[in-house]
């Protein structure tokens, strides 16, 4: 049963209550990575529940560049195992996981600088795609990197400049409709085979087996006795475990209406560097928004529930995005914000507490850590959550001694994974934020007018507000504007719905708990 609503939640902390032997495994977090541990051992027969201090994807899993890549980055950068890792990854993504949230995207390379920068960028994307063929991910899938004209690029790209511009090399990545929608199609999935989710639950006293947990909304605490826990918290992951040393990093994001762009199709990509290793992009997202990244900038002390940008990193991302761009974009075209906290595992952390070495020095390779029984994973990214998944349940059954069958998980399609196309009378976004399950969304619907729009134009429905409550265990307006919908991700947009949200929510939160 995929359902995840107010009435399931309340039955799982009441099953909890009540349990009179321990759970097999205790998750702590519901970003991508909980989740993520939460189906591998549900679908590995384990019993599982994960409790979250807020809401599903409420910390970085929502704020990436809702990119699933293929490691260009790192194979720039001489760490060839994690492109290798992540080519792999996606390719499960891509093929078999969630097809229906994942499409290939254009990556636009302009030559704009020097013919040796433009041979490093070549070489890398010829490099990239010999890592697809051996992750064995068809070229129908992602196309051969190949070198296009001045004209083709502005194309795909409407705003770039064509001064200097002597052609550009297009490559090809994944791009996830969005990234809070994965964690929920995992989190829904997991669902279905078993394991138990509390929103809205704090974890204290955490030991490698139990917690104490409080629900937030009522104020009762209940003490969980399990066999594993796993700390899957992230950037908090030293709050849960304080031996543990994670060095946050803060990546920020400009959000653009399309227009400002001229209506891409395609990823325009500016290199920073002479070897072609990093690059601020301009990325086409849903909603008729362009997300311009990402900055990579040290963020040391408290950590904050939702990170902001400074004036600088917007700055950066301006003066960076404008080298490449025909009009030149100010602070007065941005529509909004969003910035995250990657959690990286700095290597002179176990000798300094000043962690005083250079990012780049930071690998993003995870770890999967066991102090005093506590499982934790640390490190890693959106595009690799899977294998750090299997690798931490893979150390939870051998600590705990569970019995559990093998992993599944890149074999086991998440819900809504098929290709059904266009379906008469249901608007094609709904189709790529919900692939099969957009015409359930419709059908289970029970308020008038499920396919009007929440408010104005904008492109969300209200059978999307109401399914976010009956099926994807929403339980306030914040939910379903900030990590349902990402109508948030726009301020402006977030005010004219609200009022609609708030009415949708409330109505069927009455009728889910009767």
């Amino acid at each position: 049963m995929t359902v995840l609503d107010a009435h399931r939640r309340a039955a799982a902390l009441t099953e909890l209550a009540e349990a009179n032997r321990p759970l097999d495994m205790l998750v702590i977090g519901g970003g991508i990575t909980g989740t993520g541990v939460a189906l591998d051992a549900a679908t590995r027969g384990l019993r599982v529940a994960l409790v979250e201090a807020h809401d599903l994807a409420f910390g970085t899993s929502r704020w990436s560049s809702k990119l699933v890549h293929g490691g260009l980055r790192y194979l720039a950068s001489g760490q060839v195992g994690i492109a290798y890792e992540s080519a792999v990854e996606r390719h499960h993504l891509l093929t078999t996981i969630a097809p229906h949230l994942i499409h290939p995207l254009p990556q636009v390379i302009p030559e704009i600088d020097s013919r040796r920068t433009a041979a490093m960028i070549r070489s890398g994307l010829v490099a990239g795609d010999l890592l697809r063929r051996v992750a064995r991910t068809p070229q129908s899938i992602l196309p051969r990197p190949q070198r296009i004209s001045a004209d083709e690029a502005a194309r795909l790209c409407p705003a770039v400049s064509r001064h200097r511009l002597r052609g550009a090399m297009l490559g090809a990545d994944g791009q996830l409709v969005d990234d809070a929608r994965l964690v929920i199609a995992v989190a829904r999935t997991a669902a279905a085979f078993g394991a138990s989710f509390c929103t809205y639950c704090r974890a204290d006293e955490v030991t490698g087996t139990g917690a104490r947990l409080t629900d937030s909304r009522t104020g009762e605490s209940i003490t969980v006795s399990a066999r594993t826990v796993v700390n899957a918290t992230g950037v908090w992951a030293g709050t849960v475990q304080p031996t543990l040393r994670v060095r946050p990093s803060r990546g920020t994001h400009l959000v653009f209406d399309e227009a400002a762009f001229g209506h891409p199709t395609g990823a325009l990509m500016v290199p920073l560097d002479a070897n072609g290793g990093r690059f601020v992009f301009a990325l086409p997202g849903q909603l008729g928004r362009v997300y311009v990244g990402l900055t990579d900038v040290d963020a040391p002390g408290p950590i904050p529930d939702v990170p902001s940008a400074t004036d600088d990193e917007i700055d950066f991302l301006l003066d960076a995005i404008n080298r490449a761009l025909d009009q030149r974009l100010a602070r007065n075209d941005i529509r909004g914000t969003y910035s995250g906290l990657r959690p990286l595992v700095d290597p002179t952390s176990e000798e300094s507490d000043s962690g005083t070495g250079d990012l780049a020095d930071v690998s993003r390779r995870h770890q999967v850590r066991v102090d005093d029984g506590l499982i934790s994973v640390l490190g890693g990214k959106l595009t690799t959550y899977r294998r750090m998944a299997q690798d931490a349940t893979d150390a939870a059954v051998r600590v705990g001694g569970l019995r559990a069958g093998p992993c599944v998980t890149a074999s086991t399609p998440l819900v809504g994974a098929a290709d059904i196309g266009a379906q008469p009378g249901i608007p094609q976004s709904m189709v790529a934020r919900y692939g099969a399950e957009a015409t359930k969304v419709v059908a289970t619907a029970r308020l008038r007018d499920p396919l009007a729009p929440i408010a104005g134009s904008l492109g969300v429905t209200r059978a999307e507000v109401e399914f976010a409550v009956t099926h994807e265990g929403a339980l306030t307006a914040d939910d379903v504007l900030h990590r349902r919908t990402r109508l948030g991700l726009v301020d402006a947009d977030a005010a004219l719905a609200r009022a609609a949200v708030e009415e949708i929510v409330a109505s069927t939160l009455t009728e889910t708990t009767r």
